[in-house]
């Protein structure tokens, strides 16, 4: 890809970014009071972050036993009220035993 092509994607992108931040700014001039509404907006990061990650999840190791394995992990230790930081490193010892386990198996 030519330096030329690379700025204009860049600058594409970063228009559509800036106007999706500006659009709601401009047409909307007072606070929401809606209830739904505004539970609807506060969830919305939360779902996009999900979307974005549970398939990657699936496809970042070599095999999707593992992937599927840590994903459980991660869920179940995530509905026991554990830290991100404790879910991740399970997570992630969840993938390597797995993937050992799946190296000795026929």
């Amino acid at each position: 890809m030519s330096f030329g092509v690379f700025i204009k994607y860049l600058a594409v992108m970063a228009s559509v970014t800036y106007l999706i931040r500006l659009i709601p700014m401009l047409l909307i001039k007072k606070q929401i009071r809606n209830r739904f509404i505004r539970s609807f907006l506060y969830y919305i990061p939360f779902s996009v972050l999900t979307v974005m990650t549970v398939p990657v999840v699936f496809f970042s190791t070599s095999s999707v036993i593992s992937a599927a394995v840590a994903f459980a992990v991660a869920v179940i230790l995530t509905v026991l009220g554990k830290k991100l930081i404790t879910v991740a490193a399970f997570s992630c010892i969840a993938v390597f035993v797995t993937e050992m386990i799946l190296n000795f198996l026929p």
